[in-house]
């Protein structure tokens, strides 16, 4: 029987390698500090009642923003996303919620989530409370934090990422079109990961 042998070589190339697209130390909770959200690994996502017989999911594109962590200090978060980078991919239906009836994008290009208040638990990063601007109106939302994990990158940086989820009402916001067919309720959920400054 040909038992195959290892090749050190190639084996040692591969743990290179490993070391060298692998974050060194992940953990729970990230350090204090400030850092910059990284727009290539961060996802808005949507989802809201279609006729009230299924769930339609969907996404913004274009995220930027920055975030404090000082659980002892004065920690603060800011998103900003682009209205017109909605993508549910459907063209038509795109196009139709970038018009009046919906986000209304050339009137209304960006919404805006600035803290007023971050909350931690033994875990991190537990609840952010602040006000979102979206289609001209300005309502305080609370959205629920789920620290993922946060540790060194392979580019010598340190890198925390984090779930944040939240539950509004789109006539909050001025955005009532089709009422008996599109559920009021948007769940929206942040995947964010962001760069100690």
């Amino acid at each position: 029987m040909n038992i195959p042998t290892l090749n050190l070589k190639t084996s040692s190339t591969f743990a290179l390698l490993g070391a060298l697209t692998l974050p060194s130390v992940w953990a729970d909770t990230a350090t204090p500090g400030a850092y910059q959200i990284d727009p290539a690994h961060t996802s808005v996502i949507f989802t809201v009642s279609h006729l009230g017989i299924s769930e339609l999911s969907g996404r913004f594109n274009t995220v930027e923003g920055t975030f404090t962590l000082a659980p002892k200090g004065k920690s603060r978060v800011e998103v900003t996303v682009a209205t017109k980078s909605v993508d549910t991919n459907h063209k038509k239906r795109d196009t139709h919620l970038r018009s009046p009836d919906f986000f209304n994008v050339k009137q209304y290009p960006q919404m805006r989530f600035r803290s007023d208040k971050v909350s931690f638990d033994r875990e991190g990063l537990d609840k952010i409370e602040g006000k979102l601007s979206l289609h001209g109106k300005t309502r305080s939302v609370t959205f629920n934090v789920e620290p993922v994990g946060a540790g060194n990158d392979p580019w010598g940086g340190y890198r925390a990422g984090y779930k944040a989820s939240t539950i509004i009402k789109r006539s909050d916001f001025g955005m009532d079109f089709m009422p008996g067919g599109i559920g009021d309720d948007i769940s929206v959920t942040l995947n964010i990961e962001a760069i100690k400054q």
